[in-house]
């Protein structure tokens, strides 16, 4: 007796790079990542504009990225989960739609507490981005072609946070910060859309049974895993110290001895460029040799970045600032996609933690390198962030000997 071909299991496909269906995924996942950094750190530069307009220290006025860098953790756990049940395109698109609303909306705000509220919200919708985005790639995309295929979704978000940056500190010094926010979400809308019309529906997903369910085996699956627990750490310092950077560059440079204006200060996003490139040159890299012999590299160029900054002479501190980004970027490269590779199973969930803990350290480190600043200036920051970074490369050392996994 034949058998019906429509009850046999269908075999598992992955798409490979160079294919059509591939430069869709890269295409969408561009603009997603476009979407995602530059809504949420469009308020970088305006922080200082946010501290003077409303009499805030600069700790304070970093609430205004931190809010949405603490509540998107919380929402990355509960999207994850939620996308397991619907289904990951449905997911994204939904959450890239939303926080180009909210940003929108952070135009018509009156005073800073408003403001506080909708980037709360904005943070909370876009969690569903980064949390489902490696794990879509995880399942849709073949082994050997991930690197490459998160390299350049980083390498979006780069540009993304480059561009957001610069298009808001230009419009706030020659018009207003309502301008700047009201532009950022008109732009987040049409990067919605182009999210939504070139990323293929997924063919690898299976839904689960009970969202609350797959999320509760997630989490004590991955948190049982040494090596994953590593590259949570990883994540939580990695990001915490270049936000810190970021942060507080701008108030440095519009002080003596720079004396920066606010769209010269914002022009240190230029810097992302390196970070685009960093992205897709280590996904190369790490397809041909390893993600062992790559990570513990980069953060040491992270780390000597840093103490570059030290210098008044914009000659060595530049340079330094693009070697920190470089290795931030690559190493995020780096990490996330070995989270993806080495998950076993809720791959969404596996991704969730670990930009779990990347946002709550932006939050945390973020906000209180401001308070370093504030008593020790920059060189209270540089050794606060240059000892968090030393536990970071302690870490990329001790992954180096980790046991493989075999993935599905």
């Amino acid at each position: 007796m034949t058998v019906a071909s429509s009850t046999l299991p269908q075999p598992v496909t992955r798409i490979a790079a160079g294919t059509p269906e591939f430069k869709r995924i890269t295409r969408a996942m561009i603009f997603g990542g476009f979407s995602t950094f530059s809504l949420l750190y469009s308020i970088q530069p305006l922080l200082p504009l946010l501290a003077l307009q409303f009499q805030l220290t600069p700790a304070q006025s970093s609430w205004a990225l931190s809010i949405s860098t603490l509540s998107l953790a919380v929402s990355l756990l509960i999207s994850s989960a939620l996308s397991e049940r619907i289904g990951r395109k449905p997911m994204m698109v939904a959450a890239l739609a939303l926080a180009a609303v909210a940003t929108g909306l952070c135009a018509l705000t009156e005073d800073f507490a408003q403001l506080l509220v909708l980037r709360a919200l904005l943070g909370f919708a876009l969690g569903g981005m980064p949390a489902v985005a490696v794990a879509y790639m995880g399942e849709e995309i073949e082994a050997t072609s991930m690197g490459l295929a998160v390299g350049l979704y980083i390498a979006g978000s780069a540009f993304g946070g480059m561009l957001g940056r610069l298009q808001s500190a230009l419009l706030s010094e020659y018009f207003h910060w309502r301008i700047a926010m009201a532009a950022m979400g008109l732009a987040g809308i049409y990067a919605a859309w182009e999210f939504w019309r070139s990323l293929p529906a997924e063919r690898n997903f299976k839904p689960a049974a009970q969202a609350g369910e797959s999320l509760r085996k997630g989490l004590r699956l991955h948190l049982a895993d040494s090596g994953l627990r590593m590259l949570f750490c990883l994540g939580f310092i990695l990001t915490g110290c270049f936000v810190s950077m970021y942060n507080y560059m701008g108030y440095r440079l519009q002080a003596d001895p720079f004396g920066f204006s606010q769209s010269a200060a914002g022009a240190i996003a230029l810097m992302y460029v390196l970070g685009m490139g960093s992205s897709v040159w280590v996904g190369r890299l790490v397809d041909r040799i390893g993600r062992r012999g790559v990570l513990w590299i980069v953060l040491l160029v992270m780390m000597a970045g840093l103490l570059l900054s030290l210098s008044n002479s914009l000659f060595i501190m530049i340079p330094g600032l693009a070697l920190y980004t470089f290795g931030f970027f690559a190493a995020h490269s780096v990490a996330s996609s070995w989270v993806a590779r080495r998950a076993q199973g809720y791959k969404a969930v596996a991704s969730a933690l670990y930009l779990c803990f990347y946002y709550i350290g932006s939050s945390l480190i973020g906000s209180y390198t401001g308070v370093i600043w504030a008593s020790h200036g920059w060189a209270g920051v540089v050794m606060l962030l240059g000892g968090i970074l030393c536990v970071g490369l302690m870490i990329t050392l001790r992954l180096r000997t980790l046991l493989p996994v075999v993935t599905a």
